[in-house]
């Protein structure tokens, strides 16, 4: 049985609080003071505290600050009749589980404790992962045990032995530039890494920004530039969404490739290209070949070796792994002890399609960490990943092969669709092809009729039949 401690200066809220809750459950102990309080807890802890911060013999705060020190998990539910911004502020950066304001309202009360206990309940049942191993990772690792990944693995290994040029591909968010990172460090580690994203910079910049200029060779140019290809010297020069390079610059990269030298805009002098090119793209290069985008000639220069790198949602078994990584390096970086996510989460992460790739899993965990007020990462903590109907919904889709190979056809090859516009396809479809009334739509949909008419408002979905 949950055991509760009250600490307040009001006799009448202590007996209120110790009445309620007593009906709900819980064994509850009570003080006035704030050393009569830290005396109970420690001869007899509790699971969750209640604290008020304004306290006859000692601040609120320094009884909070007692209690991290005997429990640093502890979960204390700080109350106060002052509503200030800043007195807030300081409780949650203090550690405060939760931090609710008198008169208290008895149902908020009852929601708070039991987001403690089921925190309390997760970090118990993975008390163990704060040992595991895979804390050791190392920065910039890249994690996967699938066999596509272990494909890749080889190939870095193969071309790290030799300068020859790269082309990586896959989808936004998937680690291209970490994977030529790794071939850098493995090839010419002592040398820089130089990378340029060809989406980002306009076409003039672009080709100063690769060669350098010479002083007064254009407006603006008021003295001599060195260009990525000369800065980086034996080492690497990455080209990033390689896709959106103009066929003007295309041309001037095909000669650099073939003469292994250029010159800088303005300038007469032949220099010679020491550094290794690799480029990377989210977009299928010989679709673009074939509709006069992309320099055929170019492609085959750049495609000596390709390295395809597959999208999350293709590797689930890697999701495991790859949480325990990023947690261990947000951890670090924000001084966190996060030491995993529930298990419902892990079944959402690997139910999820991640449009986003790695990329999205790791921001939704930085996210979830900043916030997070146990060690443990439950499901509140990700609201992007939408209610328990809307996993039932995915899982309808993802277990209908053909009717989800329908929809990603019908989008063509280069449109990447985001989860909200599979599951509006999806529901069309099934609309379109059942004549069924909604009863029966919810059922194969795995949803509540509530949720569905949401979903018909949520996607512009006129649907009349019963």
């Amino acid at each position: 049985m949950p055991r509760i401690l009250v600490i307040d200066d009001d006799a009448a809220v202590c007996e209120t609080l110790k009445l309620c809750l007593k009906e709900d459950g819980y064994t509850v102990d009570t003080a006035q003071s704030g050393t009569d309080g830290l005396n109970k807890y420690v001869s007899n802890p509790a699971d969750v505290v209640i604290l008020d911060i304004r306290l006859p013999d000692v601040d609120g705060f320094l009884v909070l600050e007692d209690l991290k020190e005997e429990n640093e998990n502890i979960k204390v539910i700080m109350i106060t009749a002052y509503y200030d911004m800043e007195t807030t502020i300081n409780a949650m950066k203090a550690g405060a589980f939760d931090y609710l304001h008198k008169p208290l309202d008895i149902d908020e009360l009852d929601a708070a404790i039991k987001r403690a206990l089921k925190s309390l309940e997760m970090e118990k049942k993975m008390e163990g992962l704060k040992t595991l191993p895979s804390r050791n990772f190392r920065a910039g690792d890249i994690i996967g045990t699938s066999n596509e990944m272990r494909e890749i693995f080889k190939t870095i290994g193969i071309v790290s032995q030799s300068r020859t040029t790269v082309l990586i591909q896959g989808e936004s968010g998937t680690g291209k530039e970490l994977i030529a990172k790794v071939i850098h460090q493995n090839t010419s580690p002592d040398d820089p890494f130089i990378a340029v994203n060809c989406s980002a910079i306009v076409e003039t910049l672009l080709e100063s920004e690769l060669f350098g200029h010479e002083k007064g060779s254009f407006t603006g140019a008021i003295a001599r530039k060195l260009g990525k290809f000369e800065l980086a010297r034996y080492g690497t020069v990455f080209l990033d969404e390689i896709s959106e390079m103009s066929l003007n610059l295309q041309a001037k990269l095909l000669r650099v490739l073939q003469e292994l030298e250029f010159e800088r805009v303005g300038g007469k002098d032949k220099i010679k290209v020491n550094a290794r090119i690799m480029t990377a793209t989210n977009k299928d290069l010989k679709t673009l070949v074939k509709k006069g985008k992309f320099r055929d000639d170019l492609f085959y220069r750049l495609n000596i070796v390709a390295i395809n790198i597959p999208p999350l949602r293709s590797r689930k078994q890697d999701i495991p792994p790859l949480i325990d990584y990023l947690l261990a390096k947000i951890n670090l970086d924000l001084q966190k002890k996060i030491i995993g996510v529930s298990d419902e989460v892990m079944e959402r992460f690997i139910n999820y399609n991640w449009p986003g790739n790695v990329r999205e899993l790791e921001n939704l965990l930085l996210r979830a960490c900043v916030i997070a007020k146990g060690q443990v990462l439950g499901k509140n903590d990700f609201p992007e990943l939408g209610s328990e109907e809307d996993v039932n919904t995915l899982r309808s889709i993802q277990g209908n092969a053909d009717g989800i190979e329908e929809i990603f056809n019908a989008s063509g090859p280069e449109k990447l669709l985001t989860l909200d516009e599979v599951e509006d396809r999806y529901i069309r479809k099934i609309i379109r092809e059942t004549g069924k009334n909604k009863g029966e739509i919810c059922e194969i949909l795995g949803i509540s009729r509530p949720t569905f008419e949401r979903k018909l408002e949520k996607y512009g979905i006129t649907f009349e039949r019963e």
